[in-house]
Order: structure tokens, then sequence, then C-alpha cells
């Protein structure tokens, strides 16, 4: 499955459009590492924890993403553009695009 932020992909024809496809992921935050988080934020520098959790959450998205777009008979989704939320403590992210067949 080819997964592209771009609108076509190069050398290759879009002979059909499935539609829009959508895979989400929301993922709690442990109340420790939200602490050492704080820490590192305030001491400067990278919180390696944050990233790990962002890291799967964005695997898992584009991973439902490409699940529906096989179920609809594509074999790529161009146009994808990835979403990122914090909610109620709980990070989410979301990726959309447009499922088609490419020969």
């Amino acid at each position: 499955m080819i997964i592209t932020t771009t609108p076509s992909i190069e050398g290759m024809t879009i002979k059909d459009y499935h539609g829009v496809v959508v895979g989400e992921a929301i993922l709690g935050a442990n109340v420790i590492r939200d602490l050492f988080a704080g820490i590192t934020d305030i001491l400067g520098g990278r919180s390696g924890a944050y990233e790990e959790e962002l890291g799967k959450a964005r695997t898992i998205a584009l991973n439902e993403l490409e699940d529906r777009a096989a179920a609809k008979g594509a074999n790529a989704v161009v146009g994808v553009d990835l979403d990122y939320e914090v909610i109620n403590n709980m990070l989410m992210v979301s990726a959309s695009g447009t499922a088609v067949s490419v020969v």
C-alpha cells in the first residue's frame, strides 16, 4: 500500500477513487510520565516519553487508515493529512486521505 501526502504518485495513474478514509488513535497519558515530561520541559530538552507515545499513536492511525483503504479495494492513499490534538489529557492522532487504485 502506497501512502503519500501528495495528491498523486509520480509515474503512476489513478484509475479509481474509493473515497475518503480515516484512521484515528487516542492514547491516555501516564501520570508519572507527565511528571517527568514536565521536569524535562522546565529544564529544557526533549521529552522522549511523549515522543514515543506520539510515534505509537501515529503508527496506529496510519495502520488503521491503510486497513480501511484496503477494505475499499484501494492499493494507495493520496493526500494524507496527519492531525494531532490533546483532549482531556489524552493524545489523539488522526490520519485522513483519499483511497485510490493506481496502475
